[in-house]
């Protein structure tokens, strides 16, 4: 029969220790592994905060001029719609300008119809006057027996 050698005392405590070490080596190579995954994942963080600052940056300064531009468009929007209500006065003055001339015309029309009008009713009270003195001429002459009016003119020569 074979006998098995036999492991000393010594022997096998080395080996456990052996054993006991290669575990902890185990644990600690699982260990640094993590340790380089956290490390990767803390860079990778680092990454993106860096990245999102950077967007934040961005985002800010593009918001600003987003907020300029909007500023910028309602001041346009407020003088499009000043520049309208000129643009509705100025045709309301060209209006009331082209009213007031026209009243002006009839204004001059009417004055001149006035003085036509005084013109013909003096024209009239003339003519009144000038029949009523060839009647009484006519009748003096008669009475006078002078003869007509139409023969005095012809006695004087007119």
């Amino acid at each position: 029969m074979q006998h098995e050698p036999r492991l000393s005392a010594h022997t096998a405590t080395y080996c456990n220790t052996l054993q006991h070490t290669a575990t902890h080596c185990n644990i600690l190579q699982h260990t640094a592994t993590h340790c380089n995954i956290m490390q990767h994942t803390a860079t990778h963080c680092n990454t993106l905060q860096h990245s999102a600052t950077l967007c934040n940056t961005y985002c800010n300064a593009y918001c600003n001029t987003l907020q300029h531009t909007a500023t910028h468009c309602n001041i346009l929007q407020h003088t499009a719609t000043y520049c309208n209500t000129l643009q509705h006065t100025a045709t309301s003055c060209n209006t009331l300008q082209h009213t007031a001339t026209h009243c002006n015309i009839l204004q001059h029309t009417a004055t001149y119809c006035n003085t036509l009008q005084h013109t013909a009713t003096h024209c009239n009270t003339l003519q009144h006057n000038a029949t009523h003195c060839n009647t009484l001429q006519r009748t003096t002459y008669q009475s006078q027996g002078s003869g007509t009016i139409e023969e005095a003119a012809q006695h004087h020569g007119a």
